[in-house]
């Protein structure tokens, strides 16, 4: 589809910020967009401009698609879950006297040092404003929490002396953040 090289530049600056099949979409539109204006009269040049005008700056296009980016909702939605989360897995530990299973202390340790990443890899997925590609980091903090959900339930099935209810609470919602974070991810791979 023949363009002009201001359409050319704004549509690589897109490129710059969103995901391919996104660009494409905005690149047809806005040579459609632009070739309204040819038909209307307008010289190349000025058809681009106007054009470019009606879509708006990139940064603007950008911000738009970060405030509904899937990766960013997903990052928010774990993120208010995880005192929830939090508490179900400490009272169902300290029920279960934790410190006293065959855990070598750093295994835990880097289960909670793992634990600090994911979380801060979610907090920069949720509070991005202007960054599309860190909103994406939303989905890969999800399976990182979903990988850690599902080695707390294999540690509880195998290492716990005995199982006590708070487990039952605690286990089923992992298995819930697990189902959630499984499910968004094609909407976080799609934009």
């Amino acid at each position: 589809m023949a363009s002009h090289q201001l359409i050319d530049a704004y549509v690589a600056s897109l490129a710059e910020r969103l995901p391919p099949d996104t660009v494409d979409e905005l690149a047809d539109g806005l040579v459609e967009t632009w070739q309204h204006y040819l038909a209307g009269g307008l010289a190349p040049t000025p058809a681009a401009h106007a054009a470019i005008a009606e879509f708006g700056a990139p940064h603007r296009i950008e911000d738009e698609f970060v405030a509904r980016a899937s990766g960013r909702r997903t990052a928010r939605l774990l993120l208010a879950t995880g005192p929830i989360m939090g508490a179900c897995w400490g009272t169902s530990l300290v029920s279960a006297k934790v410190w006293t299973w065959p855990i070598p202390g750093p295994v835990g340790i880097g289960y909670a040092l793992s634990l600090l990443g994911v979380v801060a890899v979610l907090i920069t997925a949720a509070t991005s404003r202007h960054s599309y590609r860190r909103t994406r980091l939303g989905t890969t903090g999800g399976l990182a929490l979903a990988v850690l959900d599902g080695a707390m339930i294999a540690a509880v099935a195998t290492l716990a002396p005995t199982l006590v209810w708070p487990m039952a609470v605690a286990t089923a919602a992992s298995l819930a953040r697990i189902g959630f974070a499984i499910r968004s991810l094609p909407r976080a791979l799609n934009g």
